[in-house]
């Protein structure tokens, strides 16, 4: 190694000491520098509410994702089982002989049928009764946990129904009343079919906080559902829960083969296919739009850089007929600029966290600001706004921040760099 070489200063070399120092300085607010330092704050605040509201945005249409999948796979089965020949009257057989397989929690024979619902106020409203054995019921834990009025513990033999809150709160019923149910298959006569309506006393009232089951759904006991529906000893189809949800594919063979009948097998997936393609787009076309604000505070940094880079030329020459090589000139701006795209994006995490945690309280909030009902659960399904974080996607919105800053910076860090001290000094 030569003298000149080892002589070399410490601290000299690509974003040394200095060039840090110089950065450092440039970010710092002086009077004559009002107009640049107000930039600076702007991209830092744009770059911080960007980056929080993609990651708030993100976690809410998440967590929208999660509590609609929990819901909706808590009330229903992850495959169906339906006859394709003969009606199910071996029920019972079949389900132990599918309980068996490996994978499945438990198989559940039903009843559905829609009827006319009325109770002590109301002109009524539509329903669907679902016939389940008491048993069955209860290894529904999502509503067995979530009972709020009532009892599901005499299910089978109190030949009542469990209706959901809003139900009960839209037909003025509370435990213990009476609510009619009127179907349009009944009795069949030489002068046609005649609808049936019979009163059951309502035993049990849930809330498992989806609004279109908390309003429509009717729990019936399997063998009063069978003689309401013509159906004695038969069950329309069977609901089969999984250990795994996403499972479904691997286990649709074992059940076929437990079966040892021709049957027809519909998963969870393709029942809601529609509703979560339409989730998934609606997060990704968000992504993009709320992408366009993290953009517009990184051209804030181009505009403020640009500023510094005009107003800091006298400087910039002086540095470069010190000594300073274009590329330190080129890196002191790049820090400058990197800066702000830095700690706007950590504050904008840290905020969208914030944001995150309490979100709910700050529905309420608003809410009670506004006098209105933020996220009305009759539109959006749900009784609380829900936002569950994703370590991933939260990682790739702070790469997505942090490239989008540094990008914004090497136009103006090149113009600083590409300046002629000469002409810097001659026509300053």
């Amino acid at each position: 190694m030569s003298q000149t070489a080892a002589a070399k200063p410490a601290g000299a070399g690509p974003f040394s000491v200095f060039e840090r120092m110089v950065a450092w300085r440039y970010l710092r607010s002086r009077r004559n520098e009002t107009m640049i330092s107000v930039i600076a704050s702007i991209s830092f605040l744009g770059i911080m509410l960007g980056v929080a509201t993609l990651i708030v945005v993100m976690a809410v249409l998440n967590g929208f994702r999660a509590e609609l999948l929990s819901r909706i796979l808590g009330i229903n089965g992850h495959l169906i089982v339906t006859p394709v020949d003969l009606p199910l009257e071996d029920y019972a057989e079949l389900a132990k002989r599918i309980n068996g397989v490996s994978g499945v929690k438990y198989a559940i024979p039903l009843i559905e049928g829609q009827v006319l619902a009325q109770g002590n106020v109301g002109a009524g409203s539509g329903a669907l009764v679902r016939g389940i054995r008491g048993e069955d019921l209860g290894k529904l834990t999502l509503l067995a946990n979530n009972i709020k009025q009532g009892s599901i513990a005499e299910f089978d033999t109190a030949g009542g129904v469990a209706i959901g809150s809003r139900m009960a709160e839209n037909l003025g019923l509370a435990p213990g009343d009476t609510i009619a149910l009127t179907s349009p298959d009944g009795d069949v006569s030489s002068l046609g079919t005649t609808a049936r309506q019979k009163g059951y006393p309502v035993t049990a009232i849930f809330e498992v906080g989806m609004s279109e089951y908390d309003s429509s759904i009717v729990f019936m006991p399997l063998n009063e559902a069978q003689l309401y529906f013509n159906s004695e000893g038969k069950a329309q189809s069977l609901e089969v829960y999984l250990d795994n949800p996403d499972d479904v594919e691997a286990i649709k063979p074992k059940v076929e083969e437990a079966a040892q009948r021709p049957i027809f097998l519909t998963d969870w997936r393709q029942r809601n296919q529609t509703f979560f393609s339409a989730l998934q787009v609606q997060r990704n076309v968000m992504f993009m739009i709320l992408t366009l604000i993290v953009l517009v505070a990184a051209l804030n940094i181009i505009s403020g850089l640009i500023m510094l880079v005009k107003d800091k030329g006298h400087d910039i020459a002086i540095l470069r007929t010190m000594g300073a090589t274009r590329g330190a000139v080129m890196r002191i701006f790049l820090m400058t600029g990197a800066a702000i795209g830095m700690t706007g994006t950590l504050a904008g995490v840290l905020l969208g966290v914030v944001i995150c945690l309490n979100v709910e309280r700050i529905r309420q909030f608003f809410s009670w600001l506004s006098g209105t009902v933020l996220f009305n659960p009759e539109l959006y399904f749900l009784s609380q706004l829900p936002a569950k974080m994703d370590v991933s996607e939260t990682v790739s919105v702070v790469l997505m921040a942090l490239v989008l800053s540094f990008l914004a910076t090497l136009f103006p860090a090149w113009r600083a760099a590409a300046l002629d001290p000469v002409e810097a000094l001659r026509y300053e």
